[in-house]
C-alpha cells in the first residue's frame, strides 16, 4: 500500500477566503451531495480500486449495486428470473429512510477493520467521512452519512449493507424461513421475494430490528409487502379481492399479469413517475433551445431519446417508448410553433420531421431468462 495522505485537508471554511477554501476543501456538497477536489478524487479512486479488490471475494450474488461488472439491469434480470422460476408468492419492496445521510461514521469504520488492516487506508476513509459538507451556503460537519457524489461513497454504502443485511440475510434464509426466500439489491434498494405470507411479515418485522441496531430505519411510504406471483391473481379473486398489487424496481414498474395462453407472465413497464420528470427536464431544456436551428435541436433531441430508449427498451416496454416518444413530439412541435405568430407546423410536417431526427421504439435488451443463464451458466 502506497498511498500518500499529504496534501489532504479537511480544515473547516474560513468566511473571508470561501471561494480559496472550497476549491481546496476534500468533500464540497450542494444540498447533500459531495464534490470532492480533483486531488482527493485521485486517491479515491485509488483507495476504491484497492478495497474492490478485497470485498469482491466477500460481496454476495444478490448484490448488483456499484459493482465492477455489474449492472441495474443484471439486476432487474435476476429479479424477473427469480420470480418466475422460484416459489414466490409475497413481494417485499423496501427501501432504507436517508441511507447514505444516516450512516454511522463509527459502525463504517468498524465494518472496514473487519478486512483492511491498513491504519493509512483507514484514517483516509475517516477524514472522507468527518470532511463536513456545504449545505445552502453554510458549512457543516458530519457526524454520520457519507456525501453522495464522492468516488468512494457508493463502495462504502455497499460494505455496509454487507454487513447490516446482506451476511445478515443470508443467515435468515437459511435457518428462519419456512419456504423459499429469493433477495436482489440494488445500494439501499431490497426487494425480497417468499413463499409464505408468515416468512414475509417475520421478516419485515426482524429486519426493522435489525436497522435500529445500526441507525437506520425503513422508509414507511416505500416499504410494502403485496402478494404477487404466478398464483396472486386467482388467489385475490377466491377471496373478492381486486387485481394484484405492483411495484416499483430501479424505474421499472413490475406487474403481475398473464400472456396469451393464460399462463402467469412478469410484465414491465417505465415508472409514470420516472417518465414526467424526464418530459418535464426536456420541456424546460427545449425553451432554452427555441430559437436554434431545426437540425440543432433535432440532433440533441435525437441523442436523448437514444438514450432513455437505451435503458428502457427492455422486452414488453415498447408501448411506454412509444408513448415517450409522441410526448417529446409534442413537446417540441409546441416550441417550435411559439417562434413567430404566423407560424404554423402541420402535424404531417412534425411527422416527417420527426421520423427523420427520433428514434423509433424498439427492444434493445434480450430476454431476462437469456441474459441471466448467458451469465450464469449452470
Amino acid at each position: 500500500m502506497s498511498i500518500s495522505t499529504a496534501g489532504f485537508t479537511a480544515a473547516p471554511i474560513k468566511r473571508s477566503r470561501r471561494k480559496e477554501s472550497i476549491s481546496r476543501n476534500p468533500m464540497v456538497a450542494n444540498g447533500h451531495w459531495g464534490v470532492a477536489a480533483l486531488e482527493d478524487k485521485i486517491v479515491q479512486q485509488a483507495v476504491a480500486t484497492i478495497l474492490n479488490q478485497i470485498y469482491e471475494e466477500d460481496f454476495r450474488g444478490f448484490s448488483y449495486g456499484f459493482r465492477p461488472g455489474r449492472s441495474q439491469h443484471q439486476a432487474l434480470d435476476a429479479l424477473y428470473v427469480a420470480i418466475t422460476r422460484k416459489k414466490v408468492n409475497w413481494m417485499l419492496d423496501c427501501d432504507i429512510r436517508s441511507f447514505f445521510d444516516n450512516l454511522s461514521h463509527d459502525w463504517l469504520l468498524k465494518f472496514v477493520q473487519h478486512r483492511v488492516a491498513d491504519r493509512r487506508v483507514l484514517r483516509l476513509i475517516q477524514k472522507w467521512l468527518k470532511a463536513g459538507v456545504m449545505e445552502e451556503g453554510e458549512w457543516k460537519n458530519t457526524e454520520m452519512g457519507t456525501p453522495q457524489g464522492a468516488v468512494i461513497s457508493p463502495l462504502l454504502a455497499n460494505i455496509y449493507l454487507h454487513y447490516v443485511f446482506d451476511l445478515w440475510v443470508d443467515v435468515w434464509r437459511s435457518k428462519c424461513a419456512r419456504g423459499s426466500v429469493v433477495v436482489v439489491r440494488y445500494a439501499d434498494d431490497h426487494v425480497l421475494g417468499f413463499q409464505y405470507q408468515t416468512d414475509a411479515d417475520r421478516f419485515l418485522a426482524e429486519f426493522r430490528e435489525r436497522l435500529e441496531k445500526f441507525g437506520l430505519e425503513l422508509h414507511p411510504d416505500k416499504t410494502r409487502r403485496i402478494e404477487f406471483g404466478r398464483f396472486a391473481e386467482q388467489d385475490r379473486k377466491r377471496r373478492g379481492e381486486g387485481k394484484p398489487e405492483m411495484f416499483d424496481f430501479l424505474g421499472f414498474t413490475h406487474i403481475s399479469g398473464k400472456d396469451r395462453n393464460g399462463n402467469f407472465m412478469l410484465k414491465r413497464k417505465t415508472v409514470s413517475k420516472r417518465m414526467r420528470a424526464k418530459l418535464e427536464v426536456i420541456k424546460q431544456q427545449l425553451r432554452q433551445r427555441m430559437h436554434e436551428p431545426t437540425a440543432l435541436t433535432g440532433k440533441w433531441l435525437r441523442s436523448v431519446v437514444q438514450g432513455y430508449f437505451n435503458y428502457h427498451a427492455v422486452p414488453g416496454n415498447t408501448g411506454s417508448l412509444g408513448l415517450f416518444r409522441y410526448r417529446v413530439t409534442r413537446l417540441w412541435r409546441q416550441v417550435l410553433r411559439r417562434r413567430g405568430q404566423k407560424h404554423h407546423l402541420s402535424w404531417a410536417r412534425m411527422v416527417r420531421l420527426v421520423d427523420r431526427w427520433l428514434p423509433l421504439p424498439r427492444v434493445l435488451h434480450p430476454y431476462p431468462r437469456v441474459r441471466f443463464d448467458a451469465i450464469h451458466p449452470r
